[in-house]
């Protein structure tokens, strides 16, 4: 059995909130959202997600092609959401094409993406990729935004000017439970931003904007690391989790070039080669376009995959690529050798905006806790049609 089976791997409703968006002052910490309750399995025991990432919402903005892409990126997610109930959306980074975006109104276009969810009474919780980032918006805009709605998890736990914003973790509780502090958790989720893209309303001496770091910061590693620690500490037991991050982690490079097999790791493998954290960086911090990696997320890498219990961590980025794979060994050119044997995935394009001609999808994951008591979890994607991708009904082996 594997941690994963199944690996088939309309009109947006709005509320009268202000345009535009600036960053907040101060981040709310807390692992629940406004008023919302726990998370919690359902009564047959099972809790589904449901993972859209890459909408790049606003791409184009001013012209006819561009709004048109919106309107098809809602109409996907109204169809997938007639065909699954997740418990909680993941909003998995590239919301928007920020660099598109104006200042006035960059972050308007969150109220179209949730329209949906919140027309179901959905839940959701979001990482922020390198699109979300630019000179006239920034991962703080588009959280006040995303908080102006009820039905928001997100909610960052660590502040710093390098760790970006998108930094949480979630835990999922027994049907029933309605006070997390007299509950204990079933399972984790763990949200991380990979940053990226450029520095909100900063341009150099020669009037460019300013790049950011492409991967997960340190002291977000060293939180995570601690906060992990803690609930294992505090409950005496390894909690299952599931983690979250826009941008891919090196190790999925390294083992998309040791060769993912279509019979073993079943999906689209059309980039090549993938778009890693710390593309394009030096190790000593240059990003001049002489480097192609600088290897900053090192620490990260060692943290996810030596973490009790963390049985996947759920990419998106690069459009073309919808396969799983265990990573249970060392790989050529890196220095991290798992523990864990932690699945690396990535889920499905969703939006119209951004490149490629996939069909768009959202990959699936459910859980159950007799599953759970042996590190399991289902996957599977839903394609815009209605319909399961029949290639991927792998099984990815137990931790």
């Amino acid at each position: 059995m594997s941690i994963f089976a199944v690996v088939t791997f309309g009109v947006a409703v709005l509320l009268a909130v202000p345009l535009g968006a600036s960053p907040l002052a101060n981040r709310k910490v807390s692992n629940q959202s406004n008023s919302l309750g726990p998370l919690t399995f359902r009564a047959d025991g099972t809790f589904q997600i449901s993972i859209f990432e890459d909408l790049h919402f606003g791409e184009n903005a001013w012209d006819q092609w561009g709004p048109q892409q919106d309107i098809n990126s809602v109409k996907v997610i109204n169809k997938i959401l007639d065909k699954e109930s997740p418990g909680l959306v993941v909003l998995n980074g590239d919301l928007i094409t920020g660099e598109n975006g104006f200042l006035e109104n960059s972050t308007v276009y969150v109220d179209q993406i949730v329209g949906p969810l919140v027309t179901r009474n959905l839940t959701w919780a979001s990482t922020y990729g390198n699109h979300d980032y630019d000179f006239n918006i920034s991962g703080d805009a588009i959280l006040e935004r995303e908080r102006s709605w009820g039905n928001s998890r997100t909610s960052p736990m660590v502040s710093g000017p390098d760790a970006g914003v998108s930094n949480y973790y979630l835990p999922v509780y027994d049907h029933g439970c309605v006070n997390e502090y007299s509950c204990r958790p079933r399972l984790i989720l763990w949200f991380f931003d990979s940053r990226g893209g450029f520095k909100y309303q900063q341009k150099d001496a020669s009037g460019n904007r300013v790049g950011q770091p492409n991967w997960v910061d340190t002291s977000v590693v060293d939180w995570f690391n601690q906060a992990s620690s803690g609930l294992t500490k505090r409950y005496r037991k390894t909690i299952p989790s599931l983690g979250f991050v826009h941008i891919p982690p090196f190790a999925s490079y390294a083992l998309q070039d040791a060769g993912v097999d279509p019979n073993k790791e079943p999906g689209i493998n059309d980039d090549l080669q993938l778009a890693p954290q710390a593309q394009g960086w030096c190790r000593d911090g240059r990003n001049d376009g002489t480097c192609t990696y600088g290897a900053q997320d090192t620490k990260f890498m060692q943290a996810i995959s030596h973490t009790k219990g963390l049985m996947a961590l759920f990419s998106g980025h690069d459009h073309g690529d919808t396969w799983c794979y265990k990573w249970d060994r060392l790989l050529p050119d890196m220095d991290v050798t798992p523990v864990n044997n932690i699945s690396l995935c990535f889920g499905q394009h969703t939006g119209y905006g951004g490149y490629g001609n996939w069909e768009r999808g959202a990959r699936q994951v459910k859980v159950s806790k007799k599953g759970l008591a042996k590190f399991e979890a289902d996957s599977w994607i839903r394609l815009e049609s209605g319909t399961v991708d029949e290639r991927l009904d792998d099984v990815l082996p137990d931790l």
